[in-house]
């Protein structure tokens, strides 16, 4: 694992991994519990799209853990391989481009995971 700052590739280290990670199981939390409670209050199916929200915090959780890279910290021009809540700003122009392209793809790759795992619910016979 990389342990310094690439751009369009890697702006977070150990600890910020381990906070996306965190957000990721929380993401997994609530949608789980969310899809028991619309099936143990036996709403229509209907309503079983409002997964998406709990499955999104999930996927972005998720998908920035093992990118290794923060979309936030991508869009704002920021990197943070210290301790947590030390950020350092990213020079180069270039570098932000290439961080907000990445943090972009990010954000689209979640939103496709949360997708899928909302049709997947939405089609299921329970």
């Amino acid at each position: 694992m990389s342990s310094e700052y690439v751009a369009g590739s890697c702006n977070i280290g150990k600890g910020e991994i381990r906070r996306r990670q965190i957000v990721a199981l929380f993401g997994v939390f609530l949608t789980i519990s969310s899809a028991t409670a619309l099936l143990a209050t036996d709403q229509p199916s209907s309503s079983r799209i409002s997964i998406f929200l709990p499955a999104l915090v999930f996927s972005i959780g998720f998908v920035q853990s093992r990118s290794k890279f923060c979309l936030a910290y991508g869009l704002a021009g920021t990197f943070n391989f210290d301790r947590l809540g030390k950020i350092s700003r990213v020079a180069s122009i270039e570098d932000r481009k290439a961080d907000r392209k990445t943090a972009i793809v990010i954000l689209l790759k979640s939103a496709a995971l949360a997708a899928l795992i909302t049709a997947v619910f939405f089609v299921l016979p329970l």
